[in-house]
């Protein structure tokens, strides 16, 4: 799924609400290749990644690995911008994985 300056790539591990796992919990990485910027702008734009997910990492179901990607437009977007991606690509991610 994506947006104008992030995609989030997610996966349900094989067997989640059947069995339930020991210690499994929520994962999130990031990926912000140097298409983004320099290191100074990469480094910006994880942090700002950081703290979103933080944020609402609550709306993913408890054992959902996802992976932030950002597009080279994310360096130049606004916190509010991104905040709101994140909040609609979260949802979508735990919307899409209720229904499977």
């Amino acid at each position: 799924m994506s947006d104008d300056d992030l995609v989030v790539h997610y996966l349900v591990p094989d067997g989640v609400g059947k069995v339930e796992t020991d210690g499994a919990s929520r994962r999130v990485g990031l990926a912000v290749s140097k298409a983004v910027g320099n290191a100074v702008t990469r480094n910006a734009v994880k942090r700002r990644f950081r703290v979103l997910a933080r944020r609402y990492e609550d709306e993913l179901p408890a054992h959902v690995s996802v992976v932030l990607r950002a597009k080279p437009s994310a360096a130049h977007a606004s916190f509010a911008s991104l905040d709101a991606q994140m909040a609609s690509l979260f949802r979508a991610v735990r919307h899409k994985t209720e229904r499977s």
